[in-house]
C-alpha cells in the first residue's frame, strides 16, 4: 500500500491535469490539482528549511571539517527567516495602515529587502564573476584542436569571444561597409542568433521529447524509480 498509494495518486493528478489543458470539461479539476501542488510545495519549502537547519546543526554540534561555514549558514537562515516573517522594517500597508504587518518585507527599508539587495545579490554577481576565470580555465584545457569537431568548436568559441570584446571591434573595425557582416562583433552575433539558436532548439526539443516520454512512463506506472523502488517495472 505504501507504494500503490503514491503510484495512483501521482496517476490521477497526472491525468487529470493533462486533460484540463485539452478538454475544457476537466478544467476545473486541473485547477483544484494545481492548488493541491502549491500546498505540496509549500510543505516541501518547509520540510526543505528543517533539513537545512538539522544537517548544518549536526555539523556545528560535532565540529565537522568547515563547521564554521555551517554555522555562519545557519546564522544568515535564522536572520532572514525571521525578518522575512516578522517584516521587520516594513511599513503597514496604506491601504491596511492598522495592520502592522500588512507591508511587504521587500520593500524599501525593510530588513529583508535590504539584505537580498545588499548582500545576496553582490554574492551571486562575485559568484558568476568568477565562474566566468572557471568558465575561460576549463575552455582553455578542453578545446584542444585534435580533430575537425575541436577546431570548429575552438574558432566558434575564439570568434564569439572576441565579437564580445573590445579586441574584436579594433581587430576588424577596418573592414568596408560592405563587409560589415565579417566584423567580429556582427559576426558573433550571427553566429549566436542562427546557430547557437538552431543548436538549443535542437536540444529544447529532444528535452521535451524525453519529458514527454518520461511522463507517460511514469502515468501508465511502468517507471516507479521516483518512489524509489530501485528502477522501472
Amino acid at each position: 500500500m505504501k507504494r500503490m498509494i503514491p503510484m495512483w495518486i501521482a496517476i490521477v493528478a497526472g491525468f487529470a491535469m493533462l486533460f484540463s489543458a485539452f478538454f475544457p470539461v476537466t478544467e476545473s479539476l486541473g485547477e483544484i490539482f494545481g492548488d493541491m501542488f502549491n500546498v505540496v510545495a509549500a510543505i516541501a519549502f518547509i520540510l526543505g528549511a528543517g533539513s537545512l537547519a538539522k544537517i548544518n546543526l549536526a555539523k556545528v554540534s560535532r565540529r565537522d571539517p568547515g563547521w564554521g561555514y555551517a554555522a555562519v549558514t545557519l546564522a544568515c537562515f535564522a536572520l532572514t527567516l525571521a525578518a522575512g516573517l516578522g517584516k521587520i522594517g516594513a511599513a503597514p500597508n496604506p491601504k491596511f495602515a492598522a495592520l502592522a504587518w500588512s507591508g511587504d518585507e521587500r520593500a524599501e527599508g525593510a530588513l529583508f529587502g535590504w539584505i537580498y539587495e545588499s548582500a545576496l545579490v553582490p554574492i551571486t554577481s562575485t559568484m558568476f564573476a568568477l565562474l566566468a576565470f572557471y568558465v575561460a580555465s576549463a575552455a582553455f584545457r578542453a578545446f584542444r584542436a585534435k580533430n575537425i569537431d575541436a577546431i570548429l568548436l575552438l574558432s566558434t568559441a575564439f570568434i564569439v569571444l572576441l565579437g564580445r570584446t573590445f579586441a574584436g571591434v579594433v581587430l576588424t573595425g577596418w573592414f568596408p561597409d560592405w563587409a560589415s557582416g565579417l566584423r567580429l562583433e556582427n559576426f558573433s552575433v550571427y553566429i549566436m542568433q542562427v546557430f547557437n539558436t538552431a543548436g538549443n532548439r535542437a536540444i529544447i526539443i529532444g528535452i521535451a521529447l524525453g519529458v514527454a516520454a518520461t511522463s507517460l512512463r511514469i502515468l501508465l506506472g511502468v517507471d516507479r524509480s521516483w518512489m524509489g523502488t530501485g528502477g522501472s517495472k
